[in-house]
């Protein structure tokens, strides 16, 4: 496809690969449906590749508001050309989990505002702006193999902060983001395992899920001998 495509021909290119039955089970998964033709992600995956990048038309099938369009927008943007701007007015755009994390792991973790997005929003009240917060913390544990561990022992205090958010979408994104640091090697694994023990104190449900459930994955011999494995 050129890169000249138009938002209209990339629409249809959308709803002839769609699937309605799909769209009825996203809302078990607590999707956001209204907007949606229920485009798996492997299929958005091959038609990102077939389009190649491409920044301006990320931002025209952003605005659309659909659900797959957005998605397939985060897959062809350019992290190069990202502002800090484009990510604050797409994050105040969320209205899905699996947006925020599509977003998260396969655009925003990879510019040079990730660190500084993630402290910021995973202070803030709104559900998936908080959640995103969180999740750039996770996605960048996995894919920025550059970051030094200092970048993740800073996070730490901020996972404290977040543990005790009774919100699903929100006490999930604090687990994924402790486990996945405490997965990056055995530093951070014992940091994050005291993090836990920490959380485990609070006097709060979601405080006491969050650290039981990261502790389990960060203390099994699995990871530990994986770790060990790696040094």
């Amino acid at each position: 496809m050129s890169s000249a495509l138009e938002v209209k021909q990339v629409i249809d290119r959308l709803k002839s690969i769609s699937d309605p039955k799909a769209v009825e089970g996203m809302a078990r998964f607590g999707i956001q449906s209204s907007n949606s033709f229920g485009v798996s992600v492997p299929k958005l995956r091959t038609l990102a590749r077939e389009i190649g990048r491409d920044h301006l038309l990320a931002s025209q099938l952003w605005e659309t508001r659909l659900h797959d369009a957005r998605l397939l927008a985060t897959m062809i943007d350019d992290p190069r050309q990202v502002t800090v701007a484009q990510m604050e007015k797409w994050v105040r755009d969320f209205d899905s989990w699996d947006v925020v994390d599509g977003c998260c792991g396969n655009l925003f973790d990879k510019t040079p505002f990730a660190v500084s997005r993630a402290r910021e929003w995973c202070r803030r009240e709104a559900e998936y702006e908080k959640r995103a917060g969180f999740v750039l913390m996770a996605e960048l544990a996995v894919h920025d193999k550059k970051a030094t561990d200092q970048v993740f022992l800073d996070f730490l205090p901020l996972i404290i902060g977040g543990a005790s958010d009774k919100r699903n979408f929100v006490k999930k994104a604090v687990n994924w983001s402790l486990r996945q640091i405490g997965k990056r090697n055995l530093k951070l694994n014992k940091a994050a395992a005291k993090t836990a023990l920490k959380i485990r104190k609070m006097e709060s449900g979601s405080a006491k899920w969050v650290a039981s459930d990261a502790l389990r994955e960060l203390k099994s011999p699995q990871v530990q001998e994986r770790l060990r494995g790696s040094k």
